[in-house]
């Protein structure tokens, strides 16, 4: 599980004008909540870029004022002109309370249908997932290693272990092997190309 690491300072004020005087300072303001919880801080700016541009999901120690809290981002709030960092919404962890998180799903494998000239498509990069704080993972993995020409896998497709849920629709497509038009007019599809159209995986001309 990879972690965040970043330390604050406790707002003393709070307010607009407040915190329009920190985003000047460099400062974000931020609010962290769970529980009985309810923590008002700031963050610098420029110590956030690994955690906000990413695709990757990370769990967030935050320190403030000498307390480590675990948490997780749930809510950011860009400016919309600047697109600089306006506020951020941090949850506490718990342990044995379920959370809902978005991590992205990557894929193990070679697909047959790419060796045969097709060209892999991934549709969904992120899925969420419902779990406790202590069964989080990084990523989720897709096996394709049998996703021929003209096919998709979907969300159902991916395996998880321990008390994991997925939340999307199962029938989501996360990735399909699209056949090039070059082997369409060629006519080198084969079997493939007529198992797709006939199969319950085919993926629909022009996803």
């Amino acid at each position: 599980m990879q972690t965040f690491k970043i330390s604050g300072q406790l707002r003393d004020v709070n307010g607009k004008r407040a915190a329009k005087a920190a985003r000047r300072a460099g400062l974000v303001p931020c609010e962290l909540y769970g529980g009985d919880t309810n923590v008002h801080f700031q963050l610098p700016a420029q110590d956030l870029k690994d955690l906000i541009y990413t695709s990757e999901f990370k769990v967030v120690n935050i320190e403030i004022d000498g307390t480590t809290y675990r948490c997780i981002m749930k809510d950011i709030q860009f400016h919309p002109v600047t697109d600089n960092i306006e506020h951020i919404d941090f949850l506490m962890l718990e342990d044995g309370r379920k959370v809902k998180v978005n991590v992205p799903v990557r894929f193990t494998g070679v697909a047959p249908g790419v060796k045969a000239g097709g060209k892999l498509t991934q549709k969904v990069k992120s899925v969420q997932i419902k779990t406790v704080p202590e069964q989080l993972v990084d990523h989720l993995t897709l096996d394709i290693s049998k996703l021929k020409l003209g096919h998709s896998v979907r969300v159902r497709d991916i395996k998880v272990d321990g008390d994991i849920e997925i939340i999307n629709n199962g029938s989501i497509p996360v990735a399909s092997v699209e056949i090039p038009r070059a082997l369409k007019s060629a006519g080198a599809g084969g079997a493939d190309e007529e198992d797709a159209e006939e199969g319950e995986e085919q993926a629909p001309e022009g996803e």
